[in-house]
């Protein structure tokens, strides 16, 4: 499977699934079912009360519901509690590849948690648009974008929707997921004191609701009856849908076809505006230089909304001259309070420039003329530029467009306003542009709500962006500006080309930018952690082995996950640097840098850690507390085949560890075959100046061993590289765990690698 961009394949045994389905007397198996899925599992090190436990207590209270109420429902439901999620959905794989239910499920719902509650969104639907029009007609409490399958492969991570519906069967489905709380999320602090309060009560009266939706569906197929559709007449089944929540308290939803006649006109409006300006009054204004001041009113609006963005970007770099990046990520507020104001000073910035210019001519009745028709000019120029974002969207294939497509309805409701209040109050009373803004309060409030909550998400999301320095250190600051100046464009832009006049004063921009300096300075005495907003570290112990039980090193490998570095946490953690025998004078620039085969046990998601380091440390307690290391041998003499091919028998010993994880392979050389996945290989990892080689995960507690074998296609050695994960610690590692501040919330393990070639 690829997971973050990487190829590789998956091995497991001994996961549980608990799956109970409840049915009418009558019912048969083979009637179409609806599925219900949650998994039980959590990552290393967290309790899992957000993710995923709220999901599996939601699913046991809707089934209690369900039993208690009386309710018979007409078609079966399947509740399916799986064990393995996190370990890159097997237990979904292992019921989409080996359950006998399987081709019975006719839709699903599966739930997920990237934090501890809030909005519970849909994020993904499909195939096709049943499942969203369902979603649509029967939701409680609706919260559900379209927009967010647009952007939901940006973020890191998957979710069994992806083995429901793509990857091993085409059943029509819903993931929901709960959003916010992200500070928690696969953390020390998911526990169930951080649930959001009435999160669960919401997602609960959704469910239940859209449950008896879709088990009174006459759309609900098993596997066989979906193939066999005539999808011209049933274009629902392969259609996707433009779908969106008006404050969760109801929901817009239309087909993409009549999408595609929606969202294009604003477009055709736009371009027919010049004409009948024109035509209206034929000898006021030549028709080129109408057309021309729409295209300067396109320019004017465009480069305000890129100002917009580049200010606050242009700060927060700025800052991070003198300050911690992050510094509001702890404080969500603050960062609000300081890429707003900046971002409001850009869009208003091009309105100062053309005034400053018009000032120098001289003032007449005609230049009143003037000035009217540049703002009708800016109005129309601001009305195109939503209007191409709409159309750009529809014809890129994605969902999103409604929001811009909403702001092009509000502004034209706005100018209707506006023109007649012209005329009643005059072009120059503040009641012209009062009637303007009180039509665009509707689309105002949706878009403060959908753009507060997408900046809120990647907020908490930051202390999760991994990336190596020197871009690290900018990236998170840099990110949260430009989306909140973007957000702030979006709000605050349909009302500009009206109101600017009254806006671009220089008093105002002045305390805009004064404003923007202070909280700028004051953001610089905010630390960036606490207890709610904690900093995520890795610890790994890393033992490295000979086979048997020869220890050859022994290493803790440390790495941070955010734009703040292990300086930082030496800084303000001075008892664990001193434990580590960094010193005060610590740098990343003299450390000794973790190599990437060190966290084999973790790939892919490895590839997400910043720059890390490695110190030594004495192994004595390792061996005192595991009787056997894992280990990997010849199984049985290898054996040549017919082709020539050589293939090589293994068995692989766990050893003594009690918690495993998970353990990994990395295999180099020749390879043409292996007896997992089928025989198939995953596509290669091709490291810079090195051979090919694959990727290989295995799961499951067992004692029992791994028999497997290779094939290589020549005499050339093949190269396996081991690591096993142990959650367990010895006493040493507790104690470093130990000394991290509350602020911090640190992952721990063991690692075991070995290297062995056949």
């Amino acid at each position: 499977m690829m997971f973050l961009g990487h190829s590789i394949s998956l091995g497991y045994r001994n996961h549980t699934n608990i799956l109970m389905r409840i049915s009418s007397m009558h019912s048969h198996d083979t009637d179409a079912s609806v599925l219900m899925n949650a998994h039980y599992d959590s990552p290393v090190n967290s309790p899992g009360a957000g993710d995923c436990g709220s999901c599996v207590a939601s699913l046991l209270e809707i089934a209690r519901l369900v039993v208690d109420s009386g309710w018979a429902p007409p078609r079966p439901v399947i509740f399916l509690f799986n064990g393995a999620e996190e370990l890159f959905m097997l237990g979904s794989h292992g019921f989409m590849t080996q359950h006998k239910l399987k081709d019975t499920v006719g839709a699903f719902i599966n739930l997920e948690a990237s934090g501890t509650g809030g909005i519970d969104l849909v994020c993904q639907s499909g195939p096709g648009s049943w499942p969203s029009n369902v979603y649509s007609q029967a939701a409680v409490y609706p919260m559900a974008q379209s927009s967010a399958q647009d952007i939901f492969d940006v973020f890191p991570g998957d979710t069994d929707y992806r083995m429901f519906a793509e990857d091993y069967g085409d059943i029509p489905g819903l993931d929901i997921i709960f959003l916010l709380g992200g500070y928690y999320y696969h953390t020390s602090f998911d526990t169930i004191d951080r649930i959001i309060p009435g999160s669960m009560q919401a997602r609960g009266e959704n469910l239940i609701s859209v449950l008896k939706a879709f088990t009174s569906s006459s759309k609900l197929k098993v596997a066989s009856e979906r193939k066999s559709l005539d999808v011209d007449a049933d274009s629902e089944m392969v259609e996707r849908a433009v779908f969106f929540d008006y404050l969760t308290r109801f929901m817009v939803y239309h087909p993409k076809r009549v999408a595609m006649v929606l969202h294009n006109i604003p477009s055709a409006l736009f371009l027919f505006a010049p004409f009948f300006l024109y035509m209206r009054e034929p000898g006021r204004h030549p028709f080129l230089s109408v057309f021309c001041a729409f295209l300067k009113g396109i320019i004017h609006h465009t480069a305000g909304i890129l100002l917009g963005v580049i200010f606050p970007v242009l700060f927060s770099v700025i800052r991070l001259f003198f300050a911690n990046p992050m510094s509001w990520f702890a404080h969500s507020y603050l960062a609000f309070l300081m890429f707003i104001p900046c971002s409001f000073f850009g869009l208003l910035l091009p309105r100062t420039i053309s005034d400053g210019a018009s000032d120098c001519q001289s003032f007449s009745s005609k230049k009143i003329m003037k000035v009217e028709m540049s703002d009708e000019a800016r109005f129309w120029g601001a009305f195109a530029l939503y209007a191409f974002v709409t159309s750009a969207y529809f014809f890129a294939g994605l969902g999103g467009g409604f929001l811009t497509f909403v702001i092009c309805v509000s502004m034209l409701l706005g100018w209707i306003a506006f023109c007649l209040s012209v005329k009643s109050y005059g072009y120059d009373s503040l009641k012209s542009p009062m009637f303007y803004v009180i039509a665009l309060v509707p689309c105002l409030l949706y878009s403060v709500y959908f753009g507060g909550f997408l900046a809120l998400f990647l907020i908490e999301k930051t202390g999760m962006i991994g990336v190596p320095p020197p871009f690290g250190f900018y990236l998170a600051d840099v990110a949260v500006a430009a989306v909140i100046g973007l957000v702030t464009g979006f709000c605050v832009g349909p009302i500009i080309p009206i109101c600017d006049r009254w806006l671009a004063k220089a008093s105002i921009l002045k305390f805009l930018l004064h404003f923007t300096v202070a909280m700028f300075a004051v953001s610089s005495q905010f630390f960036p952690y606490s207890k709610d907003a904690p900093k995520r570290v890795v610890l790994q112990h890393t033992v490295f082995s000979a086979g048997g039980n020869e220890i050859t090193d022994s290493t803790y490998d440390l790495a941070v996950v955010d734009s703040n570095s292990m300086e930082f946490v030496f800084k303000h953690a001075p008892e664990v640097a001193e434990k580590l025998h960094a010193g005060p004078s610590f740098s990343l620039s003299n450390a000794e840098v973790s190599p990437q085969a060190a966290w084999l046990a973790l790939f892919p998601v490895s590839c997400v850690l910043t720059k890390n380091g490695r110190f030594p440390t004495k192994a004595n307690r390792i061996l005192e507390r595991y009787s056997q290391f894992p280990h990997l041998k010849t199984h049985k003499p290898p054996t040549t085949l017919e082709d020539g091919t050589r293939r090589v028998h293994l068995e692989l010993s766990l050893g003594s560890l009690e918690e495993i994880w998970v353990t990994v392979l990395n295999i180099t050389g020749p390879l043409s075959r292996w007896s997992f996945a089928d025989g198939k290989l995953p596509a290669p990892e091709l490291p810079e100046g090195g051979p090919p080689s694959y990727i290989l995960r295995l799961s499951g507690n067992s004692s029992e061993k791994w028999i497997f074998w290779l094939e290589a296609n020549s005499e050339a050695e093949v190269r396996v590289d081991l690591a096993v994960l142990d959650q367990r610690l010895d006493e040493e590692s507790r104690h470093l765990k130990s000394l991290f501040p509350a602020w911090s919330d640190v992952i721990a393990y063991t690692s075991f690698l070995s290297t062995y070639f056949f």
